[in-house]
């Protein structure tokens, strides 16, 4: 059986993030060529029924990730996701390390349009595309 994943010795850092993500984390950050990256180490708290990762995680890593990198792509102005619409695509285990990434399509004054990925490893996991309102605008 192999180690699990230390995100820490591999040059990721632990955010401060929301009491509501707590819960779900730690979640941990790290920038590379393909911008900002949020990951997970998958629990057993993040189990559904089946036991795979719940939908529901997925789903909610992808938001955070998608709103952080929308955030930063519009100087730290505050936004809200309008949509997240999700396509699963393999199922994540107990043990692994999931990524998040993701980009701004395109932004006009006041809204982002976004798009991205979960991963483990090079293994497409689920792609995601949202709508991000700029607040204040």
């Amino acid at each position: 059986m192999t180690a699990p994943f230390d995100p820490a010795a591999a040059g990721w850092e632990t955010v401060d993030m929301s009491e509501f993500m707590d819960l779900i984390g730690p979640v941990w950050q790290r920038a590379d060529a393909a911008g900002l990256l949020h990951g997970l180490v998958v629990e057993g708290k993040h189990r559904n029924r089946n036991g795979v990762v719940h939908g529901g995680v997925m789903a909610t890593l992808l938001d955070m990730a998608l709103g952080r990198v929308a955030a930063e792509a519009q100087g730290g102005r505050r936004q809200a996701t309008i949509s997240l619409d999700l396509q699963f695509l393999a199922p994540v285990e107990t043990g692994e390390f999931l990524v998040a990434e993701g980009r701004v399509v395109r932004a006009t004054r006041s809204i982002l349009f976004m798009q991205g990925t979960l991963r483990v490893e090079d293994r497409v996991c689920a792609v995601g595309q949202g709508v991000w309102k700029i607040l204040g605008t």
